[in-house]
């Protein structure tokens, strides 16, 4: 069941993650959680590990989620939905064990084909893909006039969960909570951060 927002708060507080980059050979990256009220102010950093192509990145966000002491968060942002190459998130499951809703956000629309073709190089390739299936399809929203991403959401309607990615994104297309954690992410890894979220 979904949780239902009566009112969208300006301040709603969001938890959003990326990870950061790695190189071939590298056993696991980081992913970085910034706890965002609305788009505007920065709460707090959590961090944790995961493996490259591995399946383990539901259990670490579902343990860092409910032990995080930001005790108000209402959403949980992903960049994509996968950490670390094909390290496919569990969105409805992360969803059920949090109790917060969960809003996967993308540029574009992903190339299922290309992806299915390459996830089936990663052991237990049929478990990810049913993990991307069933996230949805991606659904475009605009966040500016005529610029667009793409949303897939677990534990909450479609309609707060654009609002709430519109809400929050106030420097770029992506959510604010999602452009800093990305900037984090790749200065803590590379020493600084470069290019645009």
């Amino acid at each position: 069941m979904d949780v239902t927002f009566y009112a969208i708060k300006d301040e709603v507080r969001i938890l959003g993650f990326d990870d950061g980059p790695f190189r071939r050979g590298d056993r696991e990256t980081i992913v970085v959680g910034c706890v965002f009220r609305g788009g505007r102010w920065m709460d707090g950093v959590l961090s944790t590990k995961v493996a490259v192509d591995g399946l383990d990145s539901t259990d670490k966000l579902i343990t860092l989620v409910n032990a995080r002491r930001f005790r108000d968060v209402r959403v949980v942002m992903v960049d994509g939905i996968a950490f670390g190459g094909f390290n496919v998130l569990d969105i409805g499951r992360l969803y059920e064990e949090t109790g917060i809703p969960v809003i996967v956000v993308t540029r574009d629309m992903p190339d299922y084909e290309g992806i299915k073709a390459a996830i089936k190089h990663t052991p237990d390739w049929q478990r990810r893909w049913s993990l991307i299936e069933a996230a949805g399809k991606p659904v475009p929203i605009e966040v500016r006039p005529g610029k667009r991403i793409h949303i897939q959401a677990a534990g909450i309607g479609f309609d707060d969960a654009s609002s709430i990615v519109r809400l929050s994104a106030t420097r770029s297309l992506l959510p604010e909570p999602l452009r800093v954690a990305h900037l984090i992410a790749r200065g803590i890894v590379t020493g600084q951060s470069r290019g645009k979220a």
